[in-house]
């Protein structure tokens, strides 16, 4: 799983790790609008209220107004696909994933050391400047900015300031689990 806080790229992570390695993406649930950017099935299921509590989910939480979660359906499928699947989470999303499935789980915990590379990667995406500042100020978005405790065991932090520096440590981590997963 793929985690840390809004904007240290999780979804980029998310796209190299499919794009090089083949592995599927768990789509996520979310009742936030569509940014100009994204497609309903590839991006999220986008959701309204009432159909996202017709769910069965391993996680949900709300974000800055939104729901967000992920399904055991969508889980399924991407392991029907390939033996290794990334999904992307807040810490707590991350927390409950670790708790639920175990050492099935693998974290790679995104941290970026400019804070100012953070605000503008949300306003490039075309994030509205003023709920850029909404999030930035959430306390969801500083309880993301640090690993938790609880995940701190399994846990490989990836710092994104830069990404060729990024694509080189997620390589070695994906060299190291497959190496795990063939001792097994």
């Amino acid at each position: 799983m793929i985690t840390g806080a809004t904007g240290t790229g999780k979804t980029t992570v998310s796209r190299y790790l499919t794009q090089t390695y083949n592995i599927q993406r768990v789509m996520t649930h979310t009742t936030r609008p569509k940014r100009f950017n994204e497609v309903e099935g590839i991006d999220y299921a986008f959701e309204t209220p009432e159909s996202f509590d017709h769910n069965h989910y391993i996680e949900d939480v709300t974000y800055a107004g939104y729901r967000y979660g992920s399904s055991y359906e969508s889980l399924y499928a991407a392991w029907d696909k390939h033996n290794f699947a990334s999904i992307v989470l807040d810490t707590k999303g991350a927390i409950t994933y670790a708790q639920k499935l175990g050492v099935a789980v693998k974290t790679l915990f995104l941290t970026i050391d400019d804070p100012a590379i953070l605000k503008s990667r949300l306003l490039e995406r075309g994030d509205d400047p003023k709920m850029v500042e909404a999030r930035l100020e959430s306390p969801e978005y500083q309880r993301d900015l640090v690993l938790p405790a609880e995940l701190k065991a399994s846990a490989t932090v990836i710092a994104n300031d830069n990404w060729e520096q990024a694509e080189a440590q997620i390589d070695q981590f994906m060299k190291a689990l497959a190496k795990e997963v063939a001792g097994f």
